[in-house]
């Protein structure tokens, strides 16, 4: 009879005494990283509660620092993307399955953070807009569709288009890419596995590496919390680089309800150091736009302080310096 300490089980937080899988099944071609079986994680479902729960926080963790290796590229991608923006580009976001729902996300939240015109923003969902919050089948290998999509929204040299696909081998982002590209447009792939297409059809290349998931595939995980982290990264520097950010503060947010009205109020007070009632007459002024009402309360008109930012390249800090 095997005795009981030959049958104890590594620590499941222990990654060297983790049992590997007794047999693979070899691929042609081989799975992309982020669909392989890490063995770490093989009994998962028998583990105590709050280890399990430290292991997905710990893999979360590991995710995050994945995208360290990539902040030159998101650097490059941001500077460049930034310098078509200024030309009245648009940003287009690409994606399929959870990879498309986060791009997704990152573009929603462009508008009312930093008043991005909602006509300069694109959507584009492998199986359409049904795919948001349902499967759409085989939607993610149309490339047709994808080509498709690009031609529709005639996009051309002003724009960038981001394709975000965990496996960096998604046919309908890939397509969305390449046909962007061979349109002019600056095209940013972001993938968390090496191997894939995406990778060679970017023009800029962001791999955040983060290997097999807790739960095989589930790219919702460590994949998709990489995602997120790239996106934030790369649309906040695009919005700094735009000037839609001035002392830390989101001064272009669209003052869309009572709580980000008392936001921007507060913001004005403290950059300003006017009055209650001035700056409350300044911001109706200059409907809700922090900063303008900053120039207006410099003693500039509304036509003036639009002028002054339209030269300085929509830079408060650059507006101020010239008063």
């Amino acid at each position: 009879m095997q005795a009981a300490s030959d049958r104890t089980a590594p620590h499941p937080l222990d990654w060297h005494g983790a049992r590997r899988l007794s047999a693979v099944v070899p691929l042609n071609p081989p799975l992309p990283a982020t669909e392989s079986v890490d063995p770490r994680y093989r009994d998962l479902d028998a583990w105590p509660t709050e280890t399990a729960l430290r292991a997905l926080w710990e893999a979360q963790l590991a995710a995050v620092a994945a995208v360290g290796p990539a902040l030159p590229a998101l650097a490059a991608a941001a500077t460049e993307a930034a310098t078509r923006l200024r030309q009245g580009g648009r940003l287009v976001y690409a994606g399929a399955g959870t990879s498309g729902r986060i791009a997704a996300q990152d573009g929603a939240e462009l508008p009312p953070t930093f008043d991005w015109p909602r006509d300069r923003l694109v959507l584009l969902m492998a199986g359409g807009p049904a795919a948001f919050t349902g499967a759409v089948e085989d939607a993610e290998d149309d490339e047709a569709a994808a080509r498709a999509a690009i031609a529709a929204h005639a996009v051309g040299p002003d724009d960038v288009v981001l394709g975000v696909a965990a496996s960096g081998g998604t046919k309908f982002t890939c397509a969305c890419l390449e046909a962007a590209g061979a349109r002019g447009a600056l095209t940013i792939a972001v993938a968390n596995s090496a191997a894939g297409r995406l990778l060679g059809v970017g023009a800029h290349k962001i791999l955040a590496e983060t290997g097999a998931e807790p739960l095989a595939g589930s790219t919702r995980l460590k994949a998709g919390t990489a995602q997120k982290v790239v996106l934030n990264l790369f649309s906040t520097l695009v919005m700094l680089q735009l000037g839609r950010v001035h002392d830390g503060l989101m001064v272009d947010m669209r003052p869309s309800n009572e709580k980000l009205r008392a936001r921007g109020l507060r913001m004005l007070l403290g950059m300003t150091g006017a009055d209650e009632s001035a700056a409350r007459t300044a911001l109706a002024s200059a409907d809700g736009n922090v900063k303008l009402a900053v120039l207006l309360l410099r003693g500039l008109d509304a036509p003036a302080a639009r002028a002054l930012l339209a030269r300085t390249n929509d830079r408060l800090r650059e507006a101020l310096a010239t008063l």
